[in-house]
């Protein structure tokens, strides 16, 4: 089997999809600890990179709020209530980076956030 090669992740031409990183997960995921550590430190070099940052949160009334600890308080949080995470929103902020192509992605059930 062939592996494709992995490029650059230019900064410019690239987005973070932060997955569904909430409340209501926590008892639930295993390494939930983990996986929002990891997610945080991905975060903070998006933001010393000034990488564009999508953080969507699934049914947030049932679910509850993004986790503090992620340190995503300013950013806005596109609620959805499907499993992908093109929504229109998010779809949205995708056309404002010029020549996208890399989409890093992390956080609960990202899986399914890709699903079109």
């Amino acid at each position: 089997m062939s592996l494709a090669r992995l490029g650059k992740v230019v900064p410019k031409s690239s987005i973070l999809f932060l997955c569904d990183m909430q409340e209501k997960f926590r008892p639930n995921i295993s390494y939930f600890p983990q996986i929002v550590s990891v997610a945080a430190r991905m975060l903070k070099v998006a933001k010393a990179l000034e990488i564009c940052t999508v953080v969507t949160e699934q049914y947030p009334k049932g679910l509850g709020p993004t986790v503090p600890e992620l340190g995503a308080e300013e950013l806005p949080k596109y609620t959805k209530t499907c499993f992908s995470m093109l929504i229109p929103e998010v779809e949205k902020e995708m056309s404002s980076v010029p020549n996208l192509k890399s989409v890093l992605l992390c956080g609960i059930e990202t899986q399914a956030c890709i699903m079109v």
